[in-house]
């Protein structure tokens, strides 16, 4: 087996969905245009897949109290600090410092502008 995709319900897909694709490089895959509103975005790889939709009958998380570490979209990044500012300058905020780890990993958070966190992260030794 292998993961197909990860789900996030949030407040509005659509506008989400083109932030994604304008400013982290995903594609749409797949989308609805009624209400719920699903879009299925694949990662530059493809082989990585976001479902955004807005059900209703399903609790909003309040990403904004949320704690980075307990949900982020990690994508990885040549030059942290030039993607980080790249993404405030398109409506991302700071969550966190730029830090580097033991292992020597690169990494800070951010918040989209639905406050959904997004990891940037350059890895001294890559996942893959």
């Amino acid at each position: 087996m292998h993961i197909e995709h990860m789900a996030l319900n949030v407040p509005d897909p659509v506008a989400m969905a083109a932030w994604y694709v304008a400013h982290l490089g995903m594609r749409v895959m797949r989308k609805q245009d009624q209400a719920p509103f699903t879009h299925f975005l694949a990662d530059e790889s493809g082989r990585v897949v976001l479902e955004l939709y807005h059900h209703t009958k399903a609790v909003l998380p309040d990403y904004a109290k949320l704690d980075p570490l307990t949900l982020h979209i990690a994508f990885t990044a040549g030059d942290i600090v030039k993607e980080r500012d790249r993404l405030i300058a398109a409506g991302a905020t700071s969550a966190a410092d730029i830090v580097t780890t033991d292992t020597g990993d690169v990494m800070t958070f951010l918040r989209d502008p639905w406050s959904v966190t997004v990891q940037l992260v350059k890895r001294a030794k890559p996942l893959q």
